[in-house]
């Protein structure tokens, strides 16, 4: 499910830059609830309900996943009880005015999806066997940490690359996204661009796409995501927002410094004919860090190729090189877990994927040893004169 609405969260700058009617019971429940805290690990025998046929703020299939990560004590409430505890959580997330901007996105996508007439309907329904090269799609089906890690290469510490779409897929897209944007320019509509740093580029789930993206996500992108970044919630990632972007003569050259608003990226070139346009990365940082210098061994630049995918934290901090001529247009996949953005928040020790949290702790460590043997050599030479 997408997330409604751009993302205005590509953190930029410098260095990188989210009387009620109710009984007495009925309250006293309220508060117990809103006591309670997500479990830190989800109870996978638990089958969640569907919240398909209810009226909801959010997708239901994020009710669905946060669903198993409910205190054991709220698992046989009504749904609606549910609903509510963890509506409360998913708005600490989406203020009001958010909410307001984002109901005006729907109704903006709403008109498109009812006028818009797609070029490549086969696009719509995501075809595996018409989509990804072979290899990936043999390593999907597997789905074993082993067949991952045959597939990719990993050319920096948590940098993942490897072929994922055929040159046909890559074709229709672009000439979907093509056929959109003409479409705009005759309809008059406005065109909403994926952030705030792109000035080109469209929303893939503004003109009908959010479905094949759904299926990307849940059965492609979350099982490799689960062995490769399960730090950051790679097995819950449970909702997206997914962009094109365009570079070249005409269009943006080069992209800032930035971390992404996801949990996991996916980017994929879909072409055309390019030089220039390299990502550079250079480290992985939480919110306290995240201006923080780069060391040597973090400095890593990638060259895009048609098809080829670059999967990473969307903590990996980040930036394109200018594009120096031709056309260069990427598919974005901001994948996010509301699992893990509430865990975050009672989270103290990022070392597990933050570099300089990392960095910190060995350094602790080292210092604690070196006190340790101090100690000892003085209570040796103590021992000596005695």
């Amino acid at each position: 499910m997408s997330v409604d609405g751009r993302s205005d969260d590509r953190r930029e700058g410098p260095t990188p830059a989210t009387g009620n009617g109710l009984g007495n019971s009925n309250q006293a429940a309220f508060v117990t609830m809103a006591s309670q805290r997500l479990r830190l690990n989800p109870n996978k025998e638990h089958k969640p309900d569907n919240y398909d046929d209810m009226q909801l703020d959010f997708s239901p299939s994020i009710f669905s996943s946060l669903e198993r990560y409910l205190p054991p004590s709220m698992l046989g409430m009504p749904r609606h009880d549910k609903v509510k505890f963890m509506r409360e959580i998913l708005l600490k997330y989406l203020p009001h005015g958010e909410r307001n901007r984002v109901q005006k996105h729907r109704d903006y996508r709403q008109k498109i999806i009812l006028n818009y007439q797609p070029l490549h309907k086969e696009l719509y329904e995501l075809d595996p066997a018409t989509t990804f090269v072979p290899a990936f799609l043999e390593a999907v089906n597997e789905n074993t940490e082993e067949s991952f890690k045959r597939i990719c290469s990993e050319p920096s510490p948590g940098i993942y690359t490897f072929e994922m779409f055929q040159p046909r897929f890559c074709e229709l897209l672009l000439a979907e996204v093509e056929n959109f944007e003409k479409w705009v320019g005759d309809s008059k509509y406005r065109i909403m661009r994926p952030n705030t740093m792109n000035r080109y580029g469209a929303v893939l789930d503004d003109f009908g796409l959010e479905t094949m993206l759904d299926k990307l996500l849940e059965g492609f992108i979350r099982p490799i995501a689960k062995e490769l970044f399960p730090e950051v919630g790679g097995s819950t990632l449970d909702s997206h927002h997914g962009f094109v972007v365009e570079y070249g003569n005409d269009r943006d050259l080069d992209l800032g410094f930035h971390v992404d608003d996801s949990e996991v990226t996916l980017n994929v070139c879909l072409g055309k004919q390019f030089s220039g346009g390299e990502l550079y990365f250079r480290g992985i940082r939480c919110d306290k860090h995240v201006n923080s210098g780069s060391r040597p061994e973090e400095v890593f630049d990638y060259s895009h190729a048609p098809g080829c995918a670059v999967l990473h934290r969307g903590r990996h901090r980040h930036g394109a090189k200018a594009t120096t001529s031709g056309h260069r247009v990427n598919l974005l996949l901001w994948c996010r877990s509301s699992v893990f953005r509430e865990m975050r928040k009672y989270q103290k020790d990022f070392s597990s994927w933050c570099g300089e949290c990392l960095h910190e702790k060995k350094e602790r460590q080292r210092m604690s040893i070196t006190a340790t043997k101090q100690e000892l050599l003085l209570r040796k030479e103590d021992e000596s004169t005695a």
